[in-house]
């Protein structure tokens, strides 16, 4: 049979489990949000811990609590911060109130903890209170941005890495590829010699500008508001506290974090949260982009352009015997589209705020870290499971610059474009290879089509000047 204790708040009094960690503040949201289905995001949770950790080491240092009780509160907030608490913060992901639902069910276990650890009662709240003493000097509306921008960092680092580890797996790639010359397209049409190598540089290369533009996002978010409470100001917080409690802060994470200069501006504007949203809004970009290219290299792999050869993971179809999907580049493909979505979302949710605030801080929280997650996971499993193990059929592209007038274009410097006109005419009307084609009018021998198709020579920056035969 369950044991409840009785709370009480401003709406009046309900019976909290006996054992439970959290209390009437946290029941009350428990009730009243079941939109996402789903909890906070653990890394708020951890930041959250951080936070506390920081405003109950400066309240201690303006003589708050005795040793004991101090150590107690700290212990449980270390708890926090490394994830023994998570199953305890149990308030859906979307709820009203600018995410004081979430900042009481912290606070909550914090001082139901801190009690065990007292080996106090749970609910014996005048001993610790969740309100005057884990959230002393505090508000929702600082605290909660504050451990949003530290979660967002620390993920953000996670990405980075990630990133960087595709950008290196591609430039494995390019050397690997470098000598295979191969057919480049632009409008899905055969355009111009290219090699795979350079393909994949060009992949490398656009994550390379994301690994950069990623790095940057943490001066934006190490400037956090906690201090400032309910709207900036500061109401009700000792100066002393204001400015010793980002110090602290910042020892605890490590993070190069500051307290804004205007706090009132830093709590009602969310503006930050667009610009990260939209960087990695880029990423998505670029993975969506590389993804599908790489689908499309793939594709066939008999009736297609079958140019390279993923990895195979698993059964393609339950119906078509041999088939494999290119099912890792069709996941980061989802992944990429959902950040775009939340993007959006962020965008919206933080032109929503109105006047000293904005309401919807946990919408914002929940997309920003679940698109950095969704990145990162997308990244790291692009890399292992698709471009590490991803091979060249160099028979193929040989194939494809051999009976592609594309070729032509390489040797327009050499033959004139008319004679590389008629070539190609003569190509589609024959079904006869460039290279045949050429040879068979004595245009080219066979060694001087190889050396002008060479890797070395499609890479060349620009023509050789003054090597056209039609040329005076």
């Amino acid at each position: 049979m369950i044991e409840y204790r009785i709370e009480k708040d401003l709406i009046g009094e309900r019976e909290v489990p006996a054992n439970a960690l959290y209390g009437i503040h946290t029941l009350r949201g428990i009730e009243n949000f079941h939109i996402a289905g789903r909890p906070v995001q653990r890394a708020l949770i951890h930041a959250f811990g951080a936070v506390k950790l920081a405003c109950s080491r400066a309240n201690h240092g303006l003589g708050r609590w005795d040793d004991a009780t101090f150590q107690a509160i700290e212990q449980a907030c270390l708890e926090m911060m490394v994830g023994e608490l998570d199953s305890h913060i149990l308030v859906d992901a979307l709820q009203g109130g600018a995410g004081t639902s979430t900042n009481m069910n912290v606070n909550e276990v914090l001082a139901n903890r801190a009690l065990q650890l007292l080996g106090l009662p749970l609910g014996n709240y005048e001993t610790i209170s969740p309100l005057e003493d884990i959230n002393l000097h505090q508000s929702t509306n600082d605290t909660y941005p504050t451990a949003l921008k530290i979660a967002a960092i620390t993920r953000l680092r996670v990405l980075e890495r990630e990133v960087l580890g595709l950008q290196e797996e591609f430039q494995n790639r390019e050397r690997a590829f470098a000598g295979i010359v191969k057919i480049g397209r632009t409008q899905f049409q055969d355009a111009v010699l290219t090699t795979l190598g350079r393909e994949m540089s060009a992949y490398a290369e656009a994550f390379g500008r994301d690994r950069w533009r990623i790095y940057k996002c943490e001066e934006r978010l190490r400037v956090v508001s906690l201090g400032g409470t309910a709207i900036g100001t500061g109401l009700a917080a000792p100066r002393q506290y204001i400015f010793q409690v980002v110090e602290e802060l910042r020892n605890i994470t490590g993070l190069g974090l500051a307290r804004a200069d205007n706090l009132v501006e830093a709590i009602q504007n969310t503006d930050v949260f667009v610009e990260v949203s939209g960087i990695l809004k880029a990423c998505a970009s670029n993975l969506l982009k590389i993804a599908t290219d790489i689908r499309l290299l793939s594709s066939g792999p008999d009736a297609g352009f079958g140019e390279i050869r993923l990895p195979p993971l698993q059964a393609g179809s339950s119906i078509m015997p041999g088939k494999v999907n290119p099912v890792i580049p069709e996941a980061v493909t989802q992944a990429a589209l959902a950040v775009m979505a939340n993007d959006q979302a962020i965008t919206f949710a933080c032109s929503l705020g109105n006047l000293e605030l904005n309401p919807f801080l946990p919408l914002i929280a929940d997309a920003l870290l679940v698109s950095l997650d969704l990145l990162a996971n997308a990244c790291s499993s692009f890399n292992r499971l698709c471009i590490a193990g991803l091979e060249a059929d160099q028979d193929r592209c040989r194939r494809h610059v051999e009976t592609s007038t594309a070729s032509l274009t390489a040797l327009v410097h050499r033959i004139g474009y008319q004679a590389a006109q008629e070539i190609a005419e003569d190509v589609r009307n024959s079904g006869c290879t460039v290279r045949s084609t050429l040879v068979g009018r004595g245009l080219l021998t066979e060694e001087e089509f190889d050396e002008l198709i060479s890797a070395e020579s499609v890479m060349r920056l620009g023509s050789p000047s003054s090597t056209n035969r039609n040329l005076p």
